[in-house]
């Protein structure tokens, strides 16, 4: 916290700068994803609902062992992968097309 900076601003100032890296590794994410999605070779593979609860239960573990809370890494990643899973649905559909 800087001279005449309030405790919540300096919290805000810290959250921002987390948010910068979350916002930098997503990017990095993505760019995989699109590469995984590339080599899928339909729709089904792209939902891939068994992958989904392997990850799920891998960052749960690793949420508690970081001291977060589960459930909320839980809702995170799930909102996260629903949005990347219809990323890769629609790259998927059009790179189909003929």
């Amino acid at each position: 916290m800087s001279a005449g900076e309030s405790p919540l601003a300096g919290v805000r100032r810290e959250i921002d700068a987390i948010d910068g890296e979350l916002v930098r590794l997503l990017a990095a994410r993505e760019v995989l994803v699109r590469r995984a999605g590339a080599l899928k070779r339909d729709e089904q593979a792209v939902r891939a609902p068994g992958r989904v609860e392997e990850v799920i239960a891998k960052v749960r573990g690793l949420a508690a062992e970081s001291g977060a809370s589960p459930e909320v890494v839980e809702r995170v990643y799930r909102a996260m992968i629903g949005a990347f899973v219809d990323l890769e649905l629609a790259q998927h559909r059009a790179d189909r097309r003929p």
